[in-house]
């Protein structure tokens, strides 16, 4: 089951997240870059980083290792996106969310050396459009894998009932 009107609605999603991470980047990286951060709350700033790693700051200065990485998931993401999208259409956006959030983030690595990031929310890392979106596409697929195996679990305990 395909859960998207047609084939180029996905593509389109993908697009608009990419277009959308490489905007706010390219404002980051013009605006930002210079002045360091913008005030906006009191636990909110708008902070430029050039992060080298991943989440946390785990693996800086691992570009290589992450862009390859990023290959292995998009591949992988791919190829089992019909095992993805017959969990309904919750898991396919999530799928959408993550590759396009991926594709922002990997251009990143491969064309300018690192991810720029700029949300700052004090207590947390640094991030930016394409982490959101993979974090929100993320849980939606946990969800529904945990969804669909909680449903196998309860239809097994039946017919052992």
């Amino acid at each position: 089951m395909f859960p998207f009107k047609s084939y180029k609605t996905p593509l389109l999603y993908i697009l608009l997240i990419f277009v959308l991470d490489r905007i706010s980047k390219i404002w980051a990286l013009s605006s930002l870059k210079e002045i360091g951060n913008i005030d906006v709350l009191p636990f909110f700033k708008l902070t430029y980083v050039q992060n080298t790693g991943a989440a946390f700051g785990i693996f800086q200065n691992g570009n290589t290792l992450l862009i390859f990485v990023s290959l292995i998931v998009l591949f992988a993401l791919i190829k089992y996106r019909k095992d993805i999208f017959i969990l309904g259409k919750t898991s396919a956006f999530g799928w959408v969310f993550i590759i396009g959030g991926a594709l922002g983030n990997l251009y990143d690595r491969i064309f300018i050396g690192y991810v720029i990031d700029y949300f700052n929310f004090i207590v947390w890392p640094v991030f930016n459009v394409a982490d959101s979106f993979i974090t929100i596409g993320a849980l939606m697929l946990a969800w529904c894998i945990l969804k669909d195996e909680y449903k196998k679990f309860k239809q097994k305990r039946e017919v052992q009932k």
